[in-house]
């Protein structure tokens, strides 16, 4: 069975194992006396059992615990009180860390950001402060790719060849080949190519190519072309209250005062 070893044992089931390096039992933590509490060696909640074990003890498991619950874990006492063999395999707590709190649940978030960061970071993608920047399983990066601080991709994103300028948020996106923000938001099924995007302008469910929008705008439901520029202030009006609309703006248009 599968331990590892914790300054906080907090929250874990605490596994006991004698001078010979043979596992005894396993007690829950609600379970635990004193003594068994101090105990930092925990569950790691991996075992390999044979099946003679399985079909002998598990018909035999009982809920007489604090928690009323029927533990799995509860096999090893058995197993051992029958002289079996029960050994230990340590393994590091990043790959086996249990999810009990919510501070856990971050911590195991942290982890996983890290993990997806330094993929990226590794193929070529340059991250600035990329411990401010929130990044899904999902999101691709493609090519010479800048993302500045406080950065969050989300959904199927895919950045390709592209910077992406501090405290934007992406959401489920295409960019390719264009700069944006910084405190920009694309929201889903935006699609950007060859475009600038400035500070405090949305995009939502748009195709931009080739396009200039390079402050405090709406942009939504759009299709606009390329040579055109977006003047501060302006925003697409595409609902009536009932039904929604695209706005399409051609190729060499400016919009704005």
């Amino acid at each position: 069975m599968s331990i590892f070893d914790l300054k906080d044992p907090s929250g874990y089931g605490r596994v006991i194992i004698n001078e010979n390096n043979q596992v005894q039992y396993i007690v829950e933590q609600k379970d635990a006396n004193a003594e068994e509490l101090l105990t930092t060696t925990v569950n790691a909640g991996i075992y390999a059992f044979s099946k003679a074990v399985i079909e002998k003890y598990i018909p035999l498991l009982s809920n007489d615990n604090a928690q009323k619950e029927y533990y799995l874990t509860d096999l090893v006492a058995m197993a051992k009180k029958d002289a079996l063999s029960i050994a230990p395999l340590l393994v590091d707590e990043e790959h086996f860390k249990g999810v009990n709190s919510k501070v856990d649940l971050s911590d195991s978030e942290e982890i996983m950001q890290r993990r997806i960061k330094n993929h990226w970071m590794s193929t070529g993608v340059i991250m600035q402060l990329p411990s401010t920047i929130y990044i899904e399983s999902s999101v691709t990066f493609e090519g010479e790719c800048i993302v500045e601080n406080g950065c969050r991709f989300t959904g199927e994103t895919l950045i390709k060849e592209s910077h992406i300028k501090a405290h934007s948020v992406i959401e489920d996106s295409i960019v390719k080949n264009s700069d944006i923000g910084p405190l920009a938001h694309l929201r889903p099924a935006s699609y950007i190519e060859d475009t600038h995007i400035g500070n405090f302008v949305e995009v939502k469910k748009s195709s931009l190519k080739g396009v200039k929008a390079g402050h405090l705008s709406y942009l939504g439901d759009s299709q606009i072309d390329e040579g055109t520029n977006i003047g501060a202030g302006t925003i697409t009006c595409n609902y009536d209250g009932v039904k929604k609309y695209k706005t399409i703006i051609g190729k060499n248009v400016f919009i704005g005062e």
